[in-house]
């Protein structure tokens, strides 16, 4: 504990904190500041990290695709990992824009799985043929019987003047390829 203390003594000393008037007083709050500022800066560089590269995505697909039938809706993969900064700008706009994130939850079940060098999950890619191959992230619709569906590259819903995704691009996506849009009643020949 001494040695801490003489560093921190060493610290006010060399920025003249000690010779201040009530020095006492103006080191413990110039300490409590600076404690704080460091502890603000810390948080505010934590993201959060929607995927998760321990989870047993085969599970995860299973469970997401029997939750589809049971609802009648289409299971939307998302495909990446918390190191790729457009996989995190999405996660943020589908939960945070509410016309997308209301989308989603009336038509999709929404599923998150990771790509990482920690765990790349290539069975499942294997099984939803290689998304991968578009880059990250990549989204998958499967219907509600585990068949995919349509595989789309997330580079066409970005937006062009800004960087992020164009929430038009991104609501017409999910609305052409939920259950009604592909239900041959809607479609009546004549």
């Amino acid at each position: 504990m001494a040695g801490r203390y003489r560093n921190i003594f060493q610290f006010l000393t060399f920025f003249r904190l000690t010779d201040i008037p009530n020095s006492y007083f103006m080191r413990t709050t110039i300490i409590s500041i600076f404690f704080l500022l460091s502890q603000i800066l810390v948080c505010s560089q934590e993201q959060a990290k929607p995927y998760n590269p321990n989870a047993d995505a085969r599970a995860d697909l299973q469970k997401a695709i029997l939750a589809a039938n049971v609802q009648n809706k289409h299971v939307l993969i998302q495909i990446g990992g918390n190191w790729c900064s457009w996989c995190l700008r999405f996660h943020a706009m589908a939960t945070n824009a509410k016309k997308v994130d209301s989308l989603i939850r009336a038509d999709y079940v929404y599923l998150m799985i990771n790509y990482s060098k920690e765990n790349k999950n290539m069975d499942v890619m294997k099984q939803l043929e290689y998304p991968n191959r578009f880059g990250f992230p990549v989204f998958v619709v499967l219907d509600g019987k585990g068949k995919r569906i349509h595989t789309q590259d997330s580079g066409l819903l970005e937006n062009a003047t800004v960087k992020g995704y164009d929430t038009t691009k991104v609501v017409t996506f999910l609305k052409q390829w939920n259950v009604k849009a592909l239900d041959p009643a809607v479609y009546p020949e004549k």
